[in-house]
């Protein structure tokens, strides 16, 4: 049965290399893109005996929805550079799961439409980056309110855009047919890799466009004073913090009455040298306090990897680029098979850890080489 890491290696034969490298690649040296993989290594299962592992759940609940399993899916935007189906797929999947999916504001297929291919069973939160420009995030959180999207995820590590080499020297653009759907057609905005691409290769190229004008921009002025009252002011969906790296950050987000926060370093996309997200989880869950959700993102391969967040203190955990990889090799199926790959991975690592249910996977599951988990001090 092919695993995560063939699926990786079938993406790569079929996307082109400017699609490959805005997927794959992270920021400067990468160095945080590879040690978000490694980092797992620290932590090695313990497994218990004797413990009665007949039957297996890995149901859980997610803002008081119930989710078959803690799998969910990251927001990764243009979709369909690596499938013409792109969103579309990627949504009909997670619909099989009954888990949850967040679309990216930057996706390449209406946030309407990609709904639209769920069910009850499954939540969907909608990604958002605040732009100087308010009415336009206005105008996207209203339609995602009417949709049905259950969550916002704000994008907090992104004041500036990471410097992401590969993208620079492709000079990547999102290539033709394809467009950033959740914007009229007028609205060419620029993604933040477009962006860093154009600015490394001449800044003056991304203030000629007509219609990337200052206010159609990330905002990089954000505060917690600023930005979290005037999303209260317009909407009453529950808001999540994705890019939460530490115990102070997230106790400001209690503090600050967000739902959940999201511990991810973007994939190593954005600042390169930080802490690899497995590392940085059990500082921000002991400074959540059990006053909100912590959720995971970042370097999981294997259902091995997704019991280690789980046991540090995790409610989800989120995939990302195995995602793609799945979507690039072979759309809604391939998508759906690193689900369930996963799935089974996570259930086994369970079964011969003694552990029944999620509730079971707590931190004395793992030992971490070299240093204490924070519960073991």
């Amino acid at each position: 049965m092919p695993v995560v890491g063939d699926y990786e290696r079938l993406a790569q034969s079929h996307l082109s290399r400017a699609a490959w490298d805005y997927y794959a690649t992270g920021s400067n040296d990468m160095e945080s893109l590879r040690d978000n993989l490694r980092a797992f290594r620290k932590y090695l299962l313990r497994p218990r005996i004797l413990k009665g592992i007949s039957r297996i759940s890995t149901e859980t609940h997610l803002l008081g929805y119930r989710a078959q399993s803690p799998l969910c899916i990251s927001p990764s935007a243009m979709q369909r550079m690596a499938h013409p189906d792109g969103e579309l797929a990627t949504s009909r999947a997670m619909a099989q799961f009954h888990s949850c999916m967040v679309l990216s504001t930057y996706s390449t297929t209406a946030l309407e439409e990609v709904i639209d291919q769920g069910n009850p069973h499954s939540s969907y939160w909608f990604q958002l980056y605040l732009y100087q420009n308010r009415p336009v995030s206005a105008e996207l959180i209203r339609r995602a309110e009417v949709a049905g999207y259950r969550a916002l995820v704000l994008t907090v590590d992104t004041p500036m855009v990471g410097r992401r080499l590969a993208d620079a020297r492709n000079h990547f653009k999102l290539p033709p047919p394809w467009r950033l759907a959740n914007f009229p057609d007028d609205f060419q905005i620029l993604t933040a890799s477009e962006r860093a691409a154009r600015e490394a290769n001449g800044p003056q190229l991304a203030d000629h466009l007509s219609n990337e004008s200052l206010g159609n921009r990330s905002d990089t002025s954000l505060t917690w004073q600023s930005c979290l009252p005037w999303l209260r002011s317009v909407t009453r969906l529950p808001i999540i913090l994705k890019g939460v790296l530490t115990r102070a950050d997230a106790a400001l987000a209690v503090q600050h009455g967000c739902a959940g926060v999201i511990v991810s370093n973007h994939g190593g996309r954005q600042l390169d040298g930080v802490q690899a997200s497995i590392d940085a989880l059990a500082e921000v869950v002991k400074g959540a306090q059990g006053q909100l959700e912590v959720y995971f993102d970042g370097g999981v391969r294997c259902g091995a990897d997704v019991f280690r967040a789980l046991a540090l203190g995790a409610r989800a955990v989120f995939i990302g680029r195995p995602v793609l990889w799945g979507l690039a090799a072979n759309g809604q199926k391939g998508v759906e098979a690193i689900l369930h790959e996963l799935q089974s991975e996570l259930e086994d690592a369970m079964r011969l850890t003694g552990c029944a249910t999620l509730t079971d996977i707590q931190a004395q599951c793992l030992y971490r080489t070299g240093y204490p988990i924070p519960s073991q001090l």
